[in-house]
């Protein structure tokens, strides 16, 4: 029951940042959708709802947000500066990086956020090793930990913050 409330809560605050408005109509319309999918998606998402107690996970969170942005900025020029220029050395492969995650939730955004990043596309996902294999546009280095540097840690060392 926590964890539907706890998801409840979560995807009713959802509901008011993308609508941007808090007029009545928008408020009750999201208490009504927000009740429905914790209804029916409420113990599959929030396994952990304890963790949700914690505020600086929030601020962490708050942190990711334009580091990711940032990170998904400067892959945007690297792949748009490959297109205009033929000549820059492309070697795409597929590498194999280790990750210190081991929560669903944390897990699924490092994927995701590899797979939004330019240039670079999860492919597999070893949760029981902790093993992601990421398509690369131009593999620097078959190395698991030079690749685990460069493509993982970015992105690892605050979600482990936010979900672990």
């Amino acid at each position: 029951m926590k964890s539907r409330i706890a998801f409840f809560v979560v995807v009713f605050i959802l509901w008011l940042l993308l609508c941007m408005t808090f007029d009545w109509v928008h408020v009750v319309s999201g208490v009504v959708i927000a009740c429905f999918i914790s209804l029916v998606a409420g113990d599959m998402f929030v396994t952990r709802p304890y963790v949700l107690k914690n505020p600086f996970r929030y601020l962490w969170f708050m942190y990711y947000v334009p580091l990711f942005i940032w990170e998904c900025l400067k892959a945007n020029i690297d792949v748009a500066y490959r297109v205009i220029h033929p000549m820059r050395p492309i070697k795409p492969g597929i590498v194999k990086v280790k990750t210190r995650l081991k929560s669903e939730t944390g897990l699924t955004f490092l994927a995701n956020s590899i797979t939004l990043t330019p240039g670079t596309m999860s492919v597999d996902l070893d949760e029981e090793n902790g093993i992601i294999y990421i398509h690369w546009i131009n593999v620097v280095s078959t190395d698991i930990d030079e690749a685990t540097e460069r493509i993982v840690s970015r992105f690892e060392r605050v979600l482990a913050k936010i979900f672990e």
